[in-house]
Protein backbone atom coordinates (compact mmCIF):
# COMPACT_ATOMS: atom_id res chain seq x y z
CA UNK A 1 0.00 0.00 0.00
CA UNK A 2 1.30 3.43 -0.96
CA UNK A 3 1.24 6.53 1.24
CA UNK A 4 0.77 9.82 -0.56
CA UNK A 5 1.66 12.77 1.67
CA UNK A 6 -0.31 15.92 0.91
CA UNK A 7 1.88 18.99 1.55
CA UNK A 8 -0.75 21.67 0.80
CA UNK A 9 -0.85 22.85 4.42
CA UNK A 10 2.85 23.65 4.39
CA UNK A 11 2.04 26.12 1.62
CA UNK A 12 -0.98 27.33 3.62
CA UNK A 13 1.35 28.49 6.41
CA UNK A 14 3.64 30.18 3.90
CA UNK A 15 0.79 31.99 2.19
CA UNK A 16 -0.48 33.30 5.55
CA UNK A 17 2.46 35.72 5.44
CA UNK A 18 2.97 35.73 1.66
CA UNK A 19 6.64 34.96 2.19
CA UNK A 20 8.99 32.17 1.14
CA UNK A 21 8.80 29.83 4.12
CA UNK A 22 7.99 27.13 4.98
CA UNK A 23 8.84 25.77 1.56
CA UNK A 24 6.61 22.91 0.29
CA UNK A 25 9.45 21.72 -1.93
CA UNK A 26 11.62 21.18 1.14
CA UNK A 27 8.66 19.49 2.83
CA UNK A 28 8.37 17.09 -0.10
CA UNK A 29 12.03 16.13 0.24
CA UNK A 30 11.60 15.48 3.98
CA UNK A 31 8.43 13.45 3.39
CA UNK A 32 10.34 11.26 0.96
CA UNK A 33 13.07 10.76 3.56
CA UNK A 34 10.34 9.61 5.93
CA UNK A 35 9.20 6.96 3.45
CA UNK A 36 6.44 8.65 1.46
CA UNK A 37 5.55 6.76 -1.70
CA UNK A 38 4.00 9.84 -3.25
CA UNK A 39 3.70 13.60 -2.88
CA UNK A 40 0.24 15.07 -3.35
CA UNK A 41 -0.49 18.73 -4.08
CA UNK A 42 -3.74 20.48 -4.99
CA UNK A 43 -3.33 23.36 -7.42
CA UNK A 44 -6.55 25.20 -6.65
CA UNK A 45 -8.15 27.70 -9.01
CA UNK A 46 -7.71 30.47 -6.43
CA UNK A 47 -4.11 29.41 -5.66
CA UNK A 48 -4.80 29.64 -1.93
CA UNK A 49 -1.81 27.48 -1.05
CA UNK A 50 0.18 25.64 -3.74
CA UNK A 51 1.42 27.98 -6.49
CA UNK A 52 2.29 27.22 -10.10
CA UNK A 53 5.99 27.61 -9.35
CA UNK A 54 5.76 25.04 -6.54
CA UNK A 55 4.32 22.50 -8.94
CA UNK A 56 7.02 23.12 -11.55
CA UNK A 57 9.83 22.69 -9.03
CA UNK A 58 8.20 19.64 -7.47
CA UNK A 59 7.99 18.02 -10.89
CA UNK A 60 11.76 18.49 -11.22
CA UNK A 61 12.69 17.35 -7.72
CA UNK A 62 10.22 14.72 -6.50
CA UNK A 63 11.67 11.26 -7.05
CA UNK A 64 8.56 9.27 -6.06
CA UNK A 65 5.04 9.57 -7.47
CA UNK A 66 3.81 13.14 -7.95
CA UNK A 67 0.03 13.25 -7.59
CA UNK A 68 -1.63 16.49 -8.68
CA UNK A 69 -5.12 17.18 -7.43
CA UNK A 70 -7.09 19.46 -9.71
CA UNK A 71 -10.56 20.62 -10.61
CA UNK A 72 -12.06 19.76 -13.96
CA UNK A 73 -11.51 23.12 -15.64
CA UNK A 74 -9.46 24.44 -18.52
CA UNK A 75 -6.87 26.36 -16.47
CA UNK A 76 -5.54 23.55 -14.32
CA UNK A 77 -6.13 20.80 -16.89
CA UNK A 78 -3.88 22.72 -19.26
CA UNK A 79 -1.20 23.09 -16.58
CA UNK A 80 -1.38 19.38 -15.75
CA UNK A 81 -0.88 18.42 -19.38
CA UNK A 82 2.23 20.64 -19.54
CA UNK A 83 3.76 19.58 -16.21
CA UNK A 84 2.78 15.89 -16.60
CA UNK A 85 2.53 14.63 -13.01
CA UNK A 86 2.61 10.88 -12.57
CA UNK A 87 -1.03 10.93 -11.49
CA UNK A 88 -3.85 13.46 -11.70
CA UNK A 89 -6.66 13.17 -9.16
CA UNK A 90 -9.69 15.11 -10.30
CA UNK A 91 -11.56 16.62 -7.34
CA UNK A 92 -14.53 18.97 -6.88
CA UNK A 93 -13.73 22.51 -5.89
CA UNK A 94 -15.70 25.41 -4.44
CA UNK A 95 -14.18 28.78 -3.56
CA UNK A 96 -16.00 29.09 -0.24
CA UNK A 97 -15.01 25.68 1.16
CA UNK A 98 -12.15 25.28 3.63
CA UNK A 99 -11.24 21.87 2.24
CA UNK A 100 -12.79 19.47 -0.28
CA UNK A 101 -16.21 18.60 1.13
CA UNK A 102 -17.37 15.72 -1.04
CA UNK A 103 -16.87 13.69 -4.18
CA UNK A 104 -17.39 14.54 -7.84
CA UNK A 105 -20.74 14.13 -9.55
CA UNK A 106 -19.40 12.12 -12.46
CA UNK A 107 -22.73 10.36 -13.09
CA UNK A 108 -24.36 13.70 -13.85
CA UNK A 109 -21.54 14.90 -16.12
CA UNK A 110 -20.34 11.85 -18.04
CA UNK A 111 -19.21 13.68 -21.16
CA UNK A 112 -17.35 16.41 -19.26
CA UNK A 113 -15.32 13.94 -17.22
CA UNK A 114 -14.80 11.55 -20.13
CA UNK A 115 -13.23 14.42 -22.07
CA UNK A 116 -11.02 15.37 -19.12
CA UNK A 117 -9.84 11.79 -18.58
CA UNK A 118 -9.02 11.41 -22.27
CA UNK A 119 -7.11 14.69 -22.31
CA UNK A 120 -5.00 13.65 -19.32
CA UNK A 121 -4.45 10.17 -20.74
CA UNK A 122 -3.30 11.68 -24.05
CA UNK A 123 -0.66 13.59 -22.05
CA UNK A 124 0.54 10.32 -20.48
CA UNK A 125 -1.00 10.89 -17.04
CA UNK A 126 -2.69 8.24 -14.87
CA UNK A 127 -6.14 9.49 -13.80
CA UNK A 128 -7.93 9.02 -10.49
CA UNK A 129 -11.39 10.41 -9.70
CA UNK A 130 -12.31 11.53 -6.18
CA UNK A 131 -15.75 10.09 -5.41
CA UNK A 132 -18.16 9.51 -2.58
CA UNK A 133 -18.72 5.78 -1.93
CA UNK A 134 -21.82 5.59 -4.13
CA UNK A 135 -22.32 2.74 -6.62
CA UNK A 136 -23.72 4.98 -9.37
CA UNK A 137 -20.61 7.18 -9.29
CA UNK A 138 -18.28 4.20 -9.53
CA UNK A 139 -20.10 2.92 -12.63
CA UNK A 140 -19.76 6.40 -14.13
CA UNK A 141 -16.03 6.50 -13.37
CA UNK A 142 -15.55 3.22 -15.21
CA UNK A 143 -17.53 4.58 -18.15
CA UNK A 144 -15.24 7.63 -18.24
CA UNK A 145 -12.14 5.43 -18.41
CA UNK A 146 -10.60 6.33 -15.05
CA UNK A 147 -7.61 4.29 -13.91
CA UNK A 148 -8.44 4.63 -10.21
CA UNK A 149 -11.03 5.93 -7.79
CA UNK A 150 -10.10 7.67 -4.55
CA UNK A 151 -12.95 7.19 -2.11
CA UNK A 152 -13.83 10.26 -0.09
CA UNK A 153 -13.56 9.04 3.50
CA UNK A 154 -14.89 12.20 5.15
CA UNK A 155 -18.14 10.69 6.42
CA UNK A 156 -16.22 7.78 7.93
CA UNK A 157 -13.71 10.12 9.57
CA UNK A 158 -16.40 12.35 11.06
CA UNK A 159 -18.55 9.49 12.40
CA UNK A 160 -18.12 7.43 15.56
CA UNK A 161 -19.39 4.20 17.07
CA UNK A 162 -21.98 2.27 15.06
CA UNK A 163 -22.27 5.06 12.51
CA UNK A 164 -18.56 4.81 11.74
CA UNK A 165 -18.77 1.03 11.39
CA UNK A 166 -21.61 1.49 8.92
CA UNK A 167 -19.57 3.95 6.88
CA UNK A 168 -16.62 1.55 6.93
CA UNK A 169 -18.80 -1.26 5.56
CA UNK A 170 -20.02 1.03 2.79
CA UNK A 171 -16.44 1.85 1.84
CA UNK A 172 -15.57 -1.84 1.87
CA UNK A 173 -18.51 -2.69 -0.42
CA UNK A 174 -17.78 0.15 -2.84
CA UNK A 175 -14.09 -0.73 -2.78
CA UNK A 176 -14.91 -4.19 -4.06
CA UNK A 177 -17.02 -2.65 -6.83
CA UNK A 178 -14.10 -0.41 -7.84
CA UNK A 179 -11.73 -3.34 -8.09
CA UNK A 180 -14.31 -5.48 -9.92
CA UNK A 181 -14.64 -2.64 -12.45
CA UNK A 182 -10.92 -2.90 -13.17
CA UNK A 183 -9.86 0.30 -11.39
CA UNK A 184 -7.39 0.78 -8.54
CA UNK A 185 -8.72 1.54 -5.08
CA UNK A 186 -7.48 4.66 -3.30
CA UNK A 187 -8.85 6.55 -0.29
CA UNK A 188 -8.38 9.86 1.46
CA UNK A 189 -9.81 12.78 3.43
CA UNK A 190 -9.93 13.11 7.19
CA UNK A 191 -7.71 10.09 7.81
CA UNK A 192 -5.59 10.30 10.97
CA UNK A 193 -3.23 8.19 13.05
CA UNK A 194 -6.19 7.06 15.16
CA UNK A 195 -8.72 6.13 12.45
CA UNK A 196 -6.62 4.91 9.54
CA UNK A 197 -6.13 1.24 10.49
CA UNK A 198 -9.64 0.03 9.54
CA UNK A 199 -9.15 1.65 6.12
CA UNK A 200 -5.73 0.02 5.79
CA UNK A 201 -7.33 -3.40 6.25
CA UNK A 202 -9.85 -3.01 3.41
CA UNK A 203 -9.00 -5.61 0.73
CA UNK A 204 -7.16 -4.32 -2.35
CA UNK A 205 -6.60 -0.82 -0.95
CA UNK A 206 -3.66 0.48 -2.97
CA UNK A 207 -3.09 4.10 -1.96
CA UNK A 208 -3.96 6.48 0.86
CA UNK A 209 -3.51 10.24 0.53
CA UNK A 210 -3.13 11.96 3.90
CA UNK A 211 -2.16 15.55 4.61
CA UNK A 212 -3.55 17.49 7.54
CA UNK A 213 -2.91 14.87 10.21
CA UNK A 214 0.69 14.30 9.11
CA UNK A 215 1.54 17.99 8.84
CA UNK A 216 -0.08 18.62 12.23
CA UNK A 217 2.01 15.89 13.87
CA UNK A 218 5.11 17.24 12.16
CA UNK A 219 4.84 20.44 14.22
CA UNK A 220 5.71 18.37 17.30
CA UNK A 221 7.96 15.59 16.01
CA UNK A 222 9.25 16.80 12.65
CA UNK A 223 8.03 15.84 9.20
CA UNK A 224 10.38 12.90 8.65
CA UNK A 225 9.21 11.23 11.87
CA UNK A 226 5.55 12.08 11.25
CA UNK A 227 5.68 10.33 7.87
CA UNK A 228 7.54 7.36 9.37
CA UNK A 229 4.83 7.01 12.02
CA UNK A 230 2.04 6.97 9.45
CA UNK A 231 3.96 4.64 7.17
CA UNK A 232 4.37 2.19 10.05
CA UNK A 233 0.60 2.04 10.47
CA UNK A 234 0.10 1.30 6.78
CA UNK A 235 2.69 -1.46 6.91
CA UNK A 236 0.67 -3.29 9.55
Amino acid sequence: MELGVNIDHVATVRQARMTNEPDPVTAAALAQLGGADGITVHLREDRRHIQDRDLLILRQTVTCKLNMELACNEDVLGIACKVVPDQATVVPERRQEITTEGGLDVAGNIQKFSDAVKRLHDAGIVVSLFLDPVAEQIDAAQQCGADAVEIHTGRYANASGEAQLKELETIRTIGKQIVDCGMKLHAGHGLTYTNVLPIVHIPNMRELNIGHSIISRAIYVGLVQAVKDMKALLEK
